[in-house]
């Protein structure tokens, strides 16, 4: 069984609005519908299930019965950081997920999610026991202490801009919480940091650059101009 576990706890402040950004509308659309219709429309994905920020839960159900996102299946309450919110979610589905199930970890304020990069993640994660979504970095990296001057270079080659999704194992996720109780380590934003905070190695699948995280008013703007461009292309 493969589920996504979409994350959607946070308030989102920097997008300079009154409501959370994952409900923020788009074309009449919240954000995360976008989101979730995507994992809905994908037949790998079994079910979904949404970590929430807490009083939303009755909003999201309407939304989903509106936009008929019928894999929804679990709505639980996020944490105070990502850490916590993930671990919420996963241990949400104890009762229902396997050792060898897939649990595909996203980012609800990710919208412009594609067939292939979430299939990707799910075939890199069968074969090597995880799949990162992770595109290579086209910039050049500086290092720096004080975001003001920097003092050495890294190189390009060395640097993957790591994404969600993020599928494993879903005994291996089990296993990594349990493992940062035992250790007291706190405050891992994502799954990867987590992982790779204990030691692991993890494996990278399909990215795209077009994969934007939704955390400013231009970041909006971003999106609002990939879906006109898309919307343009069905047109043609």
């Amino acid at each position: 069984m493969n589920v996504a576990l979409i994350l959607a706890g946070g308030y989102g402040s920097r997008t300079e609005q009154d409501i959370p950004k994952q409900f923020i509308n788009v074309y009449d659309k919240p954000l995360i519908i976008y989101t979730l219709e995507n994992f809905q429309r994908h037949c790998e994905i079994d079910g979904i299930a949404v970590v929430c920020l807490e009083g939303w839960h009755q909003v999201l159900r309407a939304y989903a019965r509106q936009y008929h996102i019928e894999k929804l299946r679990w709505i639980v309450n996020g944490g105070g950081d990502g850490q916590e919110s993930t671990q919420k979610g996963i241990e949400a589905l104890k009762d229902v997920c396997k050792e060898d199930d897939i649990v595909i970890v996203h980012d609800a304020i990710r919208p412009f999610i594609t067939p292939e990069v979430i299939s990707d993640a799910i075939f890199v994660c069968q074969t090597k026991g995880s799949g990162l979504s992770a595109v290579r970095c086209q910039e050049t990296i500086v290092r720096t202490g004080d975001g003001v001057s920097g003092d050495e270079n890294i190189g390009r080659q060395e640097i993957m801009r790591v994404q969600t999704p993020q599928a494993y194992k879903y005994g291996k996720a089990c296993w990594a919480y349990a493992e940062a109780a035992r250790r007291n380590i706190k405050g891992e934003v994502y799954i990867n940091t987590l992982m790779l905070h204990l030691g692991e190695k993890v494996y990278f699948s399909r990215g795209t650059e077009k994969n934007v995280k939704i955390t400013t008013i231009d970041d909006l703007e971003v999106f609002k101009a990939l879906l006109n461009t898309e919307r343009e292309d069905w047109i043609k």
